[in-house]
């Protein structure tokens, strides 16, 4: 049985002061709406109505049962005006979730421009280097860096492609020198990044001779790139990182970029959500957002890169 739809019946058949008006009303036959009502009573099993070939009027259960009906009813049709506008109009809270390092330099940037797009969508953003399950409903959308996705039911967007580099403080280059080949690294105290998507202290390098892969050691090791960009930052070693988290301490001087022709770790920035289908009008609207202005973001970063540190090797 369906209540709801029972329901409605009910009332229209009471406002509209015949089974005949309500069946005109809402589209159906006057014995549907009849077996609607019964049903409704047999359910209850009370009357509702007091029936006769020349009058239909309400027992007192059911004056109680057709106010109560009537506030059930616009609670139901509220919930689902307010549904349907949320996905032609964006608001409510968008649930954003990054890698903290890209999430500093690209999703923060990003978000700030698309409030002033859409000022009724408040933000709830997530910085984890864990990746979220968001079919779990934790988050809307996710803006992370892989080589590749695993085949899975997300929907995905890639937003350009990044990769990492070798830095170092200027202190520390001025009391050990600068590696001038790959080999170098084996006498310098190199910083490791231990994320789920790094490969800590094995390193491939690609250069003009093609990939090198280098297995170092050193004393520090740091699972967040911002933090180890500030392990490089005050002298502690060499250490890789990515473009995005290198670009601010390279510009200042902070950082310096060693072995310039060389780059590593390759991948792709992807935003993720759940499923294509129903998707409301503040996802839609930010995945759209981050599909037109995350490339960008990205390819500065790589010009700047090529401005303050020209190297040979080629972007992808």
């Amino acid at each position: 049985m369906d209540t709801l739809q029972n329901m409605r019946a009910f009332v229209c058949v009471v406002e509209s002061g015949s089974f005949t008006a309500a069946a005109r009303s809402l589209g159906s036959t006057t014995g549907a709406i009849s077996r609607a009502v019964s049903e409704l009573e047999a359910h209850l099993r009370t009357r509702l109505l007091n029936r006769s070939t020349r009058h239909l009027g309400l027992t007192e259960t059911g004056e109680r049962y057709k106010i109560r009906c009537e506030k059930i009813l616009a609670d139901v049709n509220s919930a689902e005006e307010e549904a349907s506008f949320a996905r032609e109009r964006p608001m409510g809270v968008l649930r954003m979730h990054s890698f903290a390092s890209l999430g500093k330099q690209y999703v923060l940037p990003a978000l700030s421009i698309y409030r002033t797009l859409y000022p009724e969508v408040t933000i709830e953003l997530t910085l984890s280097q864990d990746m979220p399950d968001l079919f779990e409903g934790t988050s809307d959308v996710s803006v992370v860096t892989a080589p590749a996705l695993p085949n899975s039911d997300m929907v995905s967007h890639q937003l350009g492609s990044v990769c990492s580099i070798l830095c170092a403080s200027p202190a520390y280059v001025n009391a050990h020198g600068a590696p001038r080949k790959p080999s170098d690294l084996l006498r310098h105290n190199c910083l490791i990044l231990k994320t789920p998507s790094e490969r800590g202290n094995c390193w491939a390098l690609e250069g003009p001779d093609g990939s090198i892969e280098m297995r170092v050691d050193g004393p520090v090791k740091i699972n967040m790139a911002e933090s180890l960009a500030m392990a490089i930052g005050e002298g502690m070693g060499i250490g890789v990182l990515p473009v995005y988290a290198a670009i601010e301490g390279l510009q200042n001087g902070t950082l310096e970029r060693v072995l310039p022709q060389y780059v590593l770790q390759r991948s792709n920035v992807y935003a993720l959500y759940p499923s294509r289908k129903f998707v409301d009008a503040k996802t839609r609207t930010w995945v759209d957002f981050l599909r037109a202005h995350l490339p960008q973001f990205i390819e500065r970063d790589m010009d700047l890169l090529d401005e303050i540190t020209p190297a040979p090797v080629g972007r992808s």
